[in-house]
């Protein structure tokens, strides 16, 4: 990547998120001690976080957050807010685990409300970011839903800003991502699946809500570092990736008259379900991450800062922006 395209990515925004949490508990009663809203905030350490070699303990699709070892840390204990996001609504996809719940805490936290959108299967995952959000005072709603469906799509969309009353961010994160060892293993109907859910959806999702945006809102869709490092056992994932990319850049032109920010953030190798319910195999998994420089997978509350970031109104200069966090392992180009 040349320096020119270097500079065309935000690298700053530092992460107020970090600390260890006790990784192996995964009750709902923990997670509402963990994010209640006078507990003291961990000093970060991120020398703490688990390093490869990693359990291979894997779980069917979509997998639970609550049942991984170790446990995430979503910034449950760690995140402290500031008020970045005073008075927003937002409406998060995959909020219920992984980097999706790190960001809906971190909202909450910033003074935003919030609701998520998950898959049924979810729901225990879901009814703990529930908790976290509402002691912090914020309004939580939580709507499963399957986004294959443009009609859910929009449904979703329509009920998140009616009982939030409206919608000041839009966050694209949900996604399916499935390993193949060849493209002769990828089926038809995973290829449609896995475009439905991670391009398909967030162009439905971003039509029904700039119906209801005004300026100020803000558009945030998550890409990945694959959009320019594809993985050959996840090339079909990577493609939509590099296709969340382009559409953040094309959107936020069109946009930027109206006032609506469009800006992405591209993961690195993050410790999720994602990783652990298809996305990786067993062998994969066990060293997952450690090739990036930082030699191991990132914890979701190292990203969470970055999703606030933006989405913080301070910087209503930046739009079509992406916000990296890879462990050192560079850019999408």
């Amino acid at each position: 990547m040349t320096d020119t395209n270097r500079r065309t990515f935000l690298a700053g925004a530092a992460l107020t998120a970090g600390a260890a949490m006790t990784l192996a508990s995964n009750t709902t009663a923990s997670a509402q001690t963990r994010g209640g809203a006078g507990a003291e905030p961990t000093a970060p350490d991120p020398a703490t976080y688990p390093k490869p070699p990693y359990p291979t303990d894997m779980q069917p699709w979509p997998g639970l957050a609550s049942r991984m070892n170790p446990r995430p840390d979503h910034g449950e204990t760690s995140y402290k807010g500031s008020g970045k996001l005073a008075g927003k609504k937002a409406l998060i996809t995959g909020g219920d685990s992984g980097i999706g719940r790190a960001a809906a805490i971190a909202y909450a936290r910033e003074g935003a409300d919030v609701a998520i959108n998950y898959l049924p299967a979810e729901e225990p995952d879901a009814k703990e970011v529930v908790a976290l959000i509402e002691a912090e005072g914020r309004k939580a709603v939580a709507i499963p839903g399957d986004l294959r469906s443009e009609e859910f799509c929009r449904s979703l969309v329509s009920q998140a800003a009616d009982q939030l009353g409206g919608l000041d961010i839009l966050v694209n994160n949900a996604a399916l991502q499935q390993t193949r060892a060849s493209i002769a293993d990828i089926s038809s109907e995973l290829f449609d699946d896995t475009m439905k859910t991670n391009v398909y959806a967030p162009f439905w999702l971003t039509k029904a809500a700039l119906e209801r945006m005004g300026a100020g809102a803000v558009i945030v869709n998550t890409s990945s570092e694959q959009a320019g490092n594809p993985s050959p056992e996840i090339m079909h994932y990577a493609m939509t990736r590099a296709a969340v990319l382009n559409f953040t850049k094309g959107l936020a032109k069109e946009l930027a008259p109206r006032g609506i920010r469009v800006n992405a953030v591209a993961p690195g190798p993050f410790w999720t379900p994602l990783q652990i319910s298809g996305g990786a195999t067993e062998e994969k998994l066990r060293t997952f991450g450690a090739d990036s420089p930082m030699g191991r997978a990132g914890q979701p509350a190292e990203i969470a800062g970055l999703y606030v970031a933006a989405a913080d109104p301070l910087l209503s200069y930046s739009t079509g922006q992406i916000f990296g966090a890879t462990g050192g392992n560079g850019q999408p180009a």
